[in-house]
């Protein structure tokens, strides 16, 4: 059995520095299709025990990437590697560290619940029959049930109990809760997080693409945002909140004009004034103070915000020489 009472501290921990190869790396890759640019001249690493968030809109690439690191797409130039490994020429001993739940999850429609995880458990050297067994009751998943009878919330469950009960080394998760109540995704993400994690928090990795953040804000270590399949930004988490802040000011009259140079985005309406702050935020609010503001507040934004402001982010730098 597993505890779940607390998964998002065990993300928390120092990470120890080692000379072990990063479980994903790639380098300046790209894959095409036809004139298309879907990835381009990516490059990652992603070290192991990480919780690792791949953000970007859809159609930005993440897939793409996801598919090269597994072999299931060829890049047309560039370098990805899994535990240090070509997935194409080694393309076993890569898959069986590690499992993978796509976007789309599809099973043999004839098999059981119970026949599917059956069937799966058949490939793997190990399964934790008390994981599956807890997760089927926590999902309530009837294991005598035909998958071709299960809604897409339920296949989703199935395949991450099919995932987690390997224990690999990697988890690879692209737009896990797609298709879930969101009632249920909260509960859900820390369930199957917290099963997997669990076991040896120290080693095993997760790396989740996503554009629904905000489910996964208190797990993320660290995460790269993708646009047009080029990296747009990557940090630590913390750092990146850290950075980011937005500032809020109210005035007792409508301002004058105000130098804000070195403000990401700046808004005002009326006597109120928001503005993004991109590592500045203390000369920023040494501004602000000088025009005596009625209230004053300095907070971090969070992974989300972040996303949506890289956009911003990247005009800045494009106006950059």
């Amino acid at each position: 059995m597993f505890d779940v009472s607390n998964p998002f501290s065990i993300f928390k921990k120092g990470h120890a520095m080692n000379t072990d190869p990063p479980v994903i790396e790639t380098k300046d890759l790209t894959r095409r299709y036809g004139k298309l640019d879907a990835v381009n001249g990516l490059s990652l690493t992603v070290r192991a025990g990480r919780c690792y968030g791949f953000f970007g809109r859809n159609g930005a690439g993440k897939t793409t990437t996801l598919k090269c690191l597994l072999n299931l797409l060829r890049p047309n130039s560039g370098e990805a590697r899994v535990f240090g490994l070509d997935p194409q020429k080694h393309e076993v001993a890569v898959k069986s560290r590690l499992a993978y739940v796509p976007d789309a999850v599809a099973f043999y429609p004839w098999m059981t619940v119970r026949d599917t995880l059956e069937y799966l458990a058949s490939f793997r050297k190990h399964w934790n029959r008390d994981i599956e067994t807890d997760l089927l009751k926590r999902f309530q998943l009837d294991p005598n049930q035909k998958t071709s009878h299960l809604s897409k919330g339920q296949k989703t469950q199935l395949a991450l109990i099919g995932a987690i009960c390997p224990e690999p080394e990697l988890l690879v998760l692209d737009e896990p809760t797609s298709g879930l109540d969101p009632i249920v995704r909260r509960e859900f993400i820390e369930t199957v997080i917290g099963a997997y994690q669990s076991g040896d928090p120290g080693s095993r990795t997760v790396f989740v693409s996503t554009h629904l953040i905000a489910e996964f804000e208190g797990l993320i270590d660290e995460f790269t945002i993708i646009e047009q399949g080029r990296e747009l930004l990557t940090m630590e988490a913390d750092a990146a909140r850290d950075r980011f802040r937005k500032i809020r000011a109210r005035f007792p009259q409508t301002p004058p004009e105000l130098d804000l140079a070195g403000a990401l985005q700046a808004r005002q309406s009326g006597r109120e004034l928001e503005i993004l702050a991109n590592g500045n935020s203390e000369s920023l609010l040494e501004k602000l103070r000088v025009y005596q503001p009625e209230d004053l507040r300095c907070e971090s934004l969070s992974l989300e915000e972040i996303f949506v402001v890289s956009g911003i982010l990247k005009k800045a730098n494009a106006g950059k020489p």
